[in-house]
């Protein structure tokens, strides 16, 4: 019978009281409380930066955030007697932001600039994300190679006759927010955010944020890197926005709500503004067609594009707007 990495509870001198699997992992309650034991297949060098980034936020008392322990012999990663790799990390009972509460979003939008502030490590290369610069490229040069590749074949379902119908406008879209980061201050903010070493969580969204008797606590950090941290706050954003068709006085909102807990400087809400002028979700939508098989597509990814497509006009103006009460 399989214990989902149970048997490695005693080798951090605790027991559990009862057990049940949920997002992903298994939970357990134990004399030092909730914990989540979770399989793990990572880099045990970058859980080592992980831990010490998670300590200094919780030692800070700015936020409060799953972490990790290490085992009775001081390791991260404990194995069982099949060898499989697990950690274990303080959880929370809670309930994660509700997107359709403006006010569980604004919650976790000041939560998000709270740990920006102490987020910081001695910059690493190894963990650096990918520039947004060459980002853009390669996703324009992939949605060029779909555009060719559908053109060729020619389109047959819903979801390919919409992408040949749509493609030229965002790939414009996309060359003309390539071209206006090309010319922004870009290299100098994020050579700036190095210095400094900023980081980002990596994959802050509704999933990721608790909340509990005691407050907020942010959770799930191995997509962490070092780079601009508007990157986090512009992918939060874009998800709700989504959900919102693009609702200015609710993004709006949400930078206020940041700003009220950490500044931004103009660098960075330039930077924050030239991300939604990006087509990203149309670049998600056809990379996911192309690398996966094409002889049965999703009725939900047809619906998706479906809804990219219709919101085309409210977005294109959308950065201009938004950004204008703040950009002045």
């Amino acid at each position: 019978m399989y214990d989902y990495g149970l048997s490695v509870l005693e080798q951090y001198g605790l027991s559990a009281a009862r057990s049940w699997r949920g997002r992903g992992a298994l939970l357990c309650q134990t004399q030092n409380g909730l914990v989540m034991i979770r399989e793990f297949n990572g880099s045990e060098t970058k859980l080592k930066y992980q831990r010490a980034l998670l300590q200094k936020i919780q030692e800070s008392r700015i936020c409060r955030t799953d972490y990790l322990f290490p085992t009775l012999e001081g390791d991260l990663v404990a194995r069982d007697k099949d060898g499989a790799a697990y950690t274990l990390r303080r959880w929370y009972e809670g309930r994660e932001c509700d997107t359709k509460s403006r006010e569980d979003i604004l919650r976790s939008v000041r939560a998000l600039a709270d740990l920006h502030k102490g987020m910081r490590l001695e910059f690493q290369e190894n963990y650096a994300a990918r520039s947004q610069r060459e980002e853009y490229q390669r996703h324009n040069r992939e949605l060029r190679k779909i555009q060719k590749f559908i053109r060729k074949k020619k389109a047959e379902n819903d979801f390919e006759k919409m992408y040949a119908l749509s493609a030229q406008w965002f790939l414009e879209k996309a060359a003309e927010a390539t071209e206006r980061l090309e010319n922004s201050g870009y290299r100098e903010l994020l050579e700036e955010s190095r210095k400094r070493g900023c980081i980002c969580h990596g994959e802050f969204n509704q999933h990721n944020v608790l909340f509990t008797e005691n407050g907020i606590a942010v959770t799930n950090f191995e997509h962490w890197c070092y780079d601009i941290q508007m990157a986090d706050l512009y992918r939060f954003m874009r998800k709700i926005l989504e959900k919102y068709n693009w609702n200015l006085e609710l993004a709006q909102e949400m930078v206020t709500a940041y700003q009220e807990r950490k500044e931004i400087t103009r660098g960075e809400m330039e930077n924050l503004k030239l991300r939604f002028q990006y087509p990203e979700k149309y670049w998600k939508l056809a990379n996911y067609y192309f690398s996966h098989k094409k002889i049965w597509i999703s009725e939900k990814n047809v619906e998706k594009l479906r809804i990219l497509v219709k919101q085309r006009e409210v977005w294109e103006d959308f950065g201009e707007k938004c950004f204008k009460k703040f950009l002045f």
